[in-house]
C-alpha cells in the first residue's frame, strides 16, 4: 500500500509539475497596412437568388429563349475586346461581370443546360490572365480586379454546377495549353507537365482555415510542386506537411491525401528565363526534390518564406523557382484582419506579409492550365468555407481560442514522445514545431469548427428539403453564422 501511495503521490506531483504553463514570450509579427477585400453586395446576392426562383417558374421555353439572347449579348461584348489589351481600369471587366452574374440564376434554373458558361468563363479568365501581364499588381485596383473576375466567376460557376444532376457536372475544365518541353503524365484529364504547380483544397478544418484567412479568401489550401521522372514519366509531388515538413508523395499518395479540388498552374513559356531555358520548371522541381531526400526540412509554422531552414506549402515551389531566377508570388499575399492574425498566431504564424496558396492563381507569371473537382464534394468544400467565414466573424469580433488547461500534461506527455518519435525519422501525434499549448488551441478550433458545421449541416438539409434547391452560398454563410449565437 505505500508502496502504490508512493507512486500515486510522484504521479500528482508530475501532474502539478507539468501544469505551470511556461513564459509565454512576445515575438514581433510581421504586419501588412492594408485592409481586406469586402464585396459588400449583399443587395446583388438576393437578387440572384430571387431570380433564380423565378427562373424556375418558366416555362422551359421562354426561359431557354431568354438565356439564348443574353449569351449571344455577352459573347458579342468579349469578341470586341477578346484581342484587345485592356487595363483594369477598362469598362469591359466590370461589364464582363454584370453580365455574368445577370446569366448565372437564369443558367442554374435551366433543366437542360449547355457548357456555355464554362466555356466563357475560361476565355474571360484567360484573357484577364494574359491582360494581368501588363498591370501593376501591386496596385489594389488591379488586385481586385483580377479577383473579383477570376474568383468571383469560379464561385458563380459553381453555383451552377452545384444545381445541376449528375449528368450536367463538369469535373475537369481544361482552360490553356501553356506550350512546354518538360516531361509529362495525364492526372486525373489534365496534361501535367514537370516543374507545373497544384494548388489544391484538402478537407481538414484547418484547410479552410488557411484557404479563407487572407485578405483575399480563396478556395486553395496547399501547393505542391510536381516532378516528372525523365525516364519513367510517373509524377512526384514535392510537397510540406504540417505533420512530416517536405516530403514526396506519388500519385496514389498526392490523391489519397484528401482534395477536395485543385488546379494547375505552369509557367508562362514567354518568360525571358524560361526562354532561356525551357527545361527551367523540370530542373527546379528535380533541384527540390534533391533536397528534400539530403535534409530534413520541417514546416515552417512561422510562414517565413525568407527562411528556407523549414518550410510552408507555398514556400517549396517559390524557393525551387527562385534558385532558377524565377519570383513567385510577384505581391505578397497579406492577412490584416485582427481576429484572423490573432488566430493563426496561436498557431505559430509569425509573418503575415507571405505567400498563400490562393494568392497564386493571380500571378500573371503563370497561367492556369486546368482545374478539377469532385462533384461529391463541392458541397462540402463550400460547406466548409461558409462555416470559416462565421469563424473568422467571431474572431474578429473578439472570439478567442482556448484550451482546457487539466489537458495539458497530458498533451505534454504526448509532445514529449511525440518528440522523441520525430529523432528517429517517425511523424509525432503532435507536429513537430507545434507546442503541447498550441495543439490543444488547435483541438478547440476543430471542436468549434465541426460543431458550427454539424448545426448548419442540418440547416442546409431543412433549406433544401423546403425549397427543392440546395442553398448558395451567401444563405450557408447566414446559416453557419446563426449557428454559432449562444
Amino acid at each position: 500500500m505505500k508502496k502504490f501511495l508512493r507512486i500515486l503521490l510522484i504521479l500528482v506531483g508530475l501532474y502539478l509539475l507539468l501544469l505551470i504553463p511556461l513564459p509565454q514570450y512576445e515575438h514581433e509579427l510581421q504586419k501588412p497596412s492594408q485592409t481586406p477585400f469586402v464585396w459588400g453586395q449583399d443587395t446583388l446576392w438576393e437578387s440572384l437568388e430571387t431570380n433564380f426562383m423565378r427562373a424556375k417558374a418558366m416555362p422551359s421555353v421562354t426561359l431557354d429563349s431568354i438565356v439564348q439572347h443574353l449569351t449571344i449579348e455577352a459573347d458579342s461584348i468579349l469578341a470586341i475586346y477578346e484581342d484587345k489589351k485592356l487595363l483594369p481600369e477598362d469598362d469591359y471587366y466590370g461589364l464582363v461581370e454584370r453580365k455574368f452574374f445577370q446569366l448565372a440564376p437564369l443558367i442554374a434554373a435551366q433543366e437542360n443546360k449547355t457548357h456555355w458558361y464554362i466555356n466563357f468563363y475560361n476565355r474571360v479568365r484567360k484573357k484577364l490572365k494574359f491582360d494581368s501581364r501588363f498591370w501593376d499588381m501591386t496596385n489594389a485596383h488591379s488586385r481586385n480586379t483580377s479577383y473579383r473576375i477570376l474568383y468571383g466567376m469560379r464561385a458563380t460557376v459553381e453555383e451552377i454546377l452545384l444545381q445541376s444532376n449528375e449528368d450536367q457536372f463538369v469535373s475537369t475544365m481544361i482552360v490553356s495549353d501553356e506550350p512546354s518541353i518538360t516531361p509529362h503524365a495525364d492526372i486525373l484529364g489534365i496534361k501535367v507537365h514537370s516543374g507545373d504547380l497544384l494548388v489544391s483544397r484538402g478537407g481538414a478544418e484547418v484547410s479552410a482555415f488557411i484557404s479563407r484567412g487572407n485578405d483575399y479568401p480563396g478556395n486553395f489550401s496547399h501547393v505542391a510542386l510536381v516532378h516528372i521522372d525523365s525516364k519513367t514519366n510517373k509524377p512526384y509531388f514535392i510537397e510540406a506537411h504540417i505533420e512530416k515538413g517536405v516530403a514526396i508523395a506519388t500519385l496514389d499518395e498526392y490523391l489519397s491525401d484528401k482534395k477536395l479540388r485543385f488546379m494547375v498552374m505552369r509557367p508562362r513559356a514567354d518568360l525571358a528565363q524560361m526562354m532561356a531555358n525551357p527545361m527551367l520548371p523540370h530542373e527546379a522541381s528535380l533541384f527540390i526534390s534533391k533536397e528534400s531526400k539530403t535534409r530534413h526540412i520541417p514546416y515552417d509554422f512561422k510562414m517565413d518564406y525568407y527562411d528556407a531552414s523549414a518550410m510552408f506549402c507555398s514556400e517549396v515551389g517559390s524557393y525551387a523557382y527562385k534558385k532558377f531566377g524565377v519570383d513567385l508570388w510577384e505581391f505578397e499575399s497579406t492577412i490584416s484582419s485582427n481576429g484572423i492574425i490573432d488566430w493563426l498566431n496561436n498557431f505559430g504564424v509569425e509573418n503575415f506579409v507571405t505567400q498563400m496558396p490562393s494568392d497564386l492563381e493571380y500571378d500573371p507569371m503563370l497561367s492556369v492550365v486546368g482545374e478539377w473537382r469532385n462533384r461529391d464534394v463541392l458541397f462540402q468544400d463550400h460547406l466548409d468555407n461558409a462555416v470559416m467565414d462565421a469563424l473568422i466573424s467571431r474572431a474578429n469580433k473578439g472570439e478567442k481560442l482556448d484550451y482546457n488547461i487539466w489537458m495539458l500534461p497530458v498533451a505534454r506527455v504526448v509532445k514529449g514522445y511525440s518528440f522523441f518519435l520525430n529523432t528517429i525519422g517517425k511523424e509525432g501525434i503532435i507536429p513537430e514545431g507545434m507546442g503541447a499549448v498550441t495543439a490543444l488551441k488547435n483541438t478547440d478550433f476543430v471542436d468549434r469548427f465541426n460543431k458550427c458545421k454539424l448545426i448548419t449541416v442540418t440547416k442546409t438539409k431543412a433549406f433544401e428539403k423546403e425549397n427543392n434547391y440546395l442553398p448558395p452560398y451567401w444563405q450557408m454563410v447566414r446559416m453557419a453564422e446563426s449557428s454559432m449565437l449562444k
